[in-house]
């Protein structure tokens, strides 16, 4: 595998895991299990350290991108920008759920309001993982692109 393959593997878990921390949360909630809380941040963790691999990878999958004819900088550069935000609103997440997990299992008084800011800045984070998800989808494929239209066909039934 090479660093684009690498990354096209990795990138998307940034974006499912926070929305199967919500679940998770969510449902511990209504059963109300530790465990499940519990369980939400440790996937919030996963999933920062996953945004990191995937920045990573990102910048190496560019530089093979460079040369193609698959390359344009407008969009590249709108998945990066993109990107970035959202590993920014990741990373940050990522220490508060550290920091929400151990408050919870020290049973501090605070423990439930931080996770509930947690889990709020992850849901507020899901429009920058789907403007990341679709600018990076626009790199390779431009029938999602603003603007596009289907060609007319030829052929005829």
């Amino acid at each position: 595998m090479n660093d684009a393959h690498i990354h096209l593997v990795i990138n998307h878990l940034p974006i499912i895991l926070p929305i199967i921390a919500i679940i998770a949360r969510i449902s511990a909630f209504f059963l109300d299990s530790d465990a499940l809380k519990r369980f939400a941040m440790i996937i919030l963790i996963l999933s920062g350290i996953c945004a990191f691999a995937s920045m990573q990878s990102g910048e190496r999958a560019e530089e093979m991108l460079e040369p193609t004819v698959f390359f344009t900088e407008s969009h590249i550069e709108a998945h990066e920008e993109a990107a970035e935000t959202y590993a920014i609103f990741s990373y940050v997440i990522a220490v508060m759920a550290i920091i929400s997990l151990w408050a919870d299992i020290a049973r501090k008084s605070f423990a439930m309001i931080l996770t509930e800011i947690t889990l709020g800045l992850c849901i507020i984070s899901l429009y920058f993982a789907q403007k990341t998800g679709t600018t990076g989808g626009q790199i390779r494929h431009e029938e999602i692109r603003p603007g596009f239209v289907v060609p007319e066909s030829d052929h005829h039934d």
